[in-house]
């Protein structure tokens, strides 16, 4: 079982979503690049999933828990202390991270901890199947995220243009020119904002995009054309590099 939702207004710049899933049979989950960052708490403790470039399973036990905080593409800063580039296709225990604090089970409940987190932690509960315990591990996370996010400076305000320029299908030349960059310059600000160069910002963009079009019905030939693919061979073959499965199976 899966389930997101939406965080509260104050963290909607910079968070895509709150998400739990539960092991309801042993398996793998696979994990596709989609230039997020996720804080976690999961089976072995609460860990730092960083941005992937590639395919990463996930092996999930029966009875297994994972609840965790999204951060949207480009909006982490600098609020896990260390460079985005080093926690690039890594999962990095918190005890590692020393600008987060520590966080272990059995956690008393932090003063504050829960403002503006009353819809997930309180009525909404049932509607996600979030048990007590669960929700106090999203509390505790949510806690540390508020902190980083007002005690850290904010993110690159151009790295949504960035993202955007990237995934219409321009070049890296053509995008730092749109965007009024020197090439280096454009290549510093992605690697600072993403963890990715902009040629592999760029491709993971457009994986998404073309994604997302084959999930909502458009024909194959569409999505390469639209998403900028030089043909369907083209996405077929990137989406498996991205993947390692083939697009049909990810829609």
């Amino acid at each position: 079982m899966y389930a997101e939702w939406l965080p509260d207004r104050d963290l909607a710049d910079r968070i895509a979503c709150f998400w739990h899933q539960h092991g309801e049979a042993d398996g793998v989950q696979l994990v596709v690049p989609d230039g997020c960052v996720d804080l976690i708490w999961g089976p072995d403790g609460p860990f730092v999933a960083g941005p992937d470039t590639g395919p990463a399973p996930v092996s999930v036990r029966e009875g297994d828990t994972f609840t965790g905080i999204r951060f949207k593409p480009g909006a982490v800063g600098e609020a896990f202390g260390v460079p985005l580039q080093e926690l690039r296709d890594q999962r990095v225990p918190v005890s590692a991270l020393d600008a987060l604090p520590p966080l272990s089970e059995p956690f008393p409940e932090r003063e504050g901890a829960s403002i503006g987190f009353d819809a997930v932690a309180g009525e909404s509960t049932p509607a996600f199947g979030l048990d007590e315990h669960s929700a106090r591990r999203l509390r505790a996370l949510r806690a540390t995220v508020v902190a980083r996010l007002r005690q850290t400076p904010g993110p690159d305000p151009a790295a949504s243009d960035i993202a955007a320029a990237l995934r219409t299908g321009r070049s890296v030349g053509e995008a730092a020119w749109h965007l009024g960059f020197s090439e280096r310059q454009l290549q510093r600000r992605s690697v600072a904002s993403f963890g990715y160069a902009p040629k592999t910002l760029q491709r993971i963009v457009r994986f998404q995009r073309a994604l997302k079009l084959a999930r909502a019905g458009v024909p194959l030939a569409e999505v390469a054309a639209t998403a900028g693919y030089t043909d369907q061979p083209h996405l077929s073959n990137d989406v498996k590099r991205l993947s390692g499965v083939a697009l049909g199976q990810l829609v």
